[in-house]
């Protein structure tokens, strides 16, 4: 496409790259491994609320003032999703540096 011009060609790389910067950001921090549903609204839905899970375990972290990562706040969060210990007593005196990330049975999804 000839007609565009240099100042708009550069403009499509640098949002280009904002794009695979997010890209990158959800691979490193999300930690979704496959799609639960194959449809557009169903990857949105487990990407939003990915997102929305990382963002209030960093909200936590950062009023409980807690030493960790997200990482591995979300991991002991996982773990003990249905007890009922307080967040503040499950990261108290506790070595959690033995924690493994689980395995979980997602849906693959093929696109090619």
């Amino acid at each position: 496409n000839m007609k565009v011009t240099a100042e708009e060609v550069a403009l499509l790389y640098k949002k280009r790259w904002q794009v695979e910067l997010f890209f990158k950001w959800v691979k490193q921090h999300l930690k979704i491994k496959s799609f639960w549903g194959t449809s557009e609204n169903a990857v949105k839905i487990q990407i939003y609320c990915a997102i929305s899970a990382y963002c209030l375990v960093s909200i936590v972290a950062d009023k409980l003032k807690l030493q960790h990562s997200t990482y591995e706040i979300l991991q002991v969060l996982g773990i003990s999703l249905l007890d009922k210990t307080s967040i503040n007593e499950l990261f108290m005196n506790i070595d959690y540096s033995n924690v493994k990330e689980l395995d979980y049975n997602q849906l693959s999804l093929s696109l090619f």
